[in-house]
């Protein structure tokens, strides 16, 4: 591998190239290193505002002053296998933005991207915690309805995909699309038909104001909440009546001892220096990725250039690729026409890479990192 120099983007953050070469030819790639244990340093999850909502890369940095950044989670770009059901433009996995939890993971069966390897699940993440460290960790949703006729679980929040027989929240934090993809596939089958069964129940100021047999769009209005349910749950949201008191409680639940404030999902491809077994080997593709190193004191942010004549990786060769540039654990983010990284400065954010598309895809979030100095 031959590695440019790299150079200063801001105090603790860095921007390289590197090129090597494979049996299919030469691989282009971009760095961010980030150095953690700089006080100046921060990295926050950057969003179009809402869940169900996608923006180019450079946009979303650009409007939050990030010094870099890179596209993040593989997301619900999609639906001709539900023909008028609206594509959601949301995320797959979990999502938290400045502390705030927006959303949850959807069924491993419901995820877009390539294959997983044994062991991982849409609940994995990678993020920053309190404590100033990156990691790799997983997200479970914990929560319930909380009814005067009793406590309904709750297996969803902010999400394109519900479990079968579930009930989600969906808060002012999703946005304006439909809610219906909510209802569609299965646990183990994303193009299984929609749910024959369903039931949507609008709560506002803790007092159910409605009760519909469709999931809808447009706004959740600030202090609502919005509940979906299919087949069981929508039949348990259909026993609630207008004017009943109706509370909601839920935490994304990590592994880690210090909360994320920041993370993102994907799935792990690396772990304590070594790929992850069961890893694809033969599909190529551009491909993007986040790392960690030094106990947590270094994030590396890494996406592949789509340029004309450049190769891609398989997510076994990216595995090899982030151990060799330092990294202890890696996650394999949204890659092809997605993958983007930018640098910023006071002009606005520069596109690094070269899309595989011929331009930038939006996207529903990305990692973007800041430097006060």
């Amino acid at each position: 591998m031959h590695r440019s120099s790299a150079r200063l983007v801001a105090p603790g953050v860095t921007y390289g190239e590197f090129r090597m070469t494979v049996p299919r030819g030469i691989v282009h790639g971009h760095l961010l290193t980030v150095d953690l244990a700089d006080p100046r340093v921060s990295v926050d999850l950057l969003y179009p505002g809402a869940v169900g909502a996608r923006a180019p890369v450079s946009l979303l940095a650009a409007e939050r002053g990030a010094v870099g950044a890179v596209n993040g989670d593989f997301f619900n770009i999609t639906e001709t296998q539900h023909p008028g059901v609206q594509a959601t433009g949301a995320s797959v996995g979990p999502a938290v933005a400045s502390g705030r939890q927006l959303k949850g993971a959807v069924p491993d069966g419901q995820r877009f991207g390539p294959a997983m390897p044994p062991g991982a699940t849409t609940e994995d993440v990678i993020g920053v915690g309190y404590d100033h460290r990156a990691r790799l960790d997983r997200l479970t949703l914990r929560g319930a309805v909380l009814t005067a006729g009793g406590t309904l679980p709750l297996r969803g929040l902010n999400q394109y995909a519900l479990p079968v027989g579930g009930i989600g929240a969906y808060t002012p934090q999703w946005g304006t699309v439909s809610r219906m993809r909510a209802t569609c596939g299965t646990d183990t089958d994303r193009a299984a038909p929609c749910s024959r069964e369903t039931t949507e129940v609008t709560v506002r100021h803790g007092r159910v104001t409605a009760v519909e047999d469709v999931p809808g769009s447009g706004g959740v209005p600030g202090g609502g909440v919005v509940l979906v349910g299919r087949e069981e749950g929508a039949r348990r949201l259909r026993a609630l009546e207008v004017g009943e008191p109706v509370r909601l409680v839920s935490r994304l639940a990590g592994r880690g001892p210090v909360p994320l404030r920041f993370a993102v999902g994907g799935f792990p491809i690396v772990r304590d220096d070594e790929p992850v077994a069961g890893l694809d080997t033969v599909a190529v593709a551009v491909r993007t990725s986040a790392g960690t190193g030094d106990g947590g004191r270094l994030l590396y942010l890494m996406a592949l250039d789509g340029a004309a004549g450049q190769t891609g990786l398989t997510v076994r060769e990216l595995a090899d690729l982030m151990v060799e540039l330092g990294a202890r654990d890696a996650m394999d983010l949204d890659g092809g026409g997605s993958s983007t990284l930018v640098t910023g400065d006071r002009y606005g954010a520069t596109v690094r890479n070269h899309p595989s598309g011929g331009a930038e895809r939006p996207v529903p979030n990305a990692i973007g990192v800041f430097s006060a100095g």
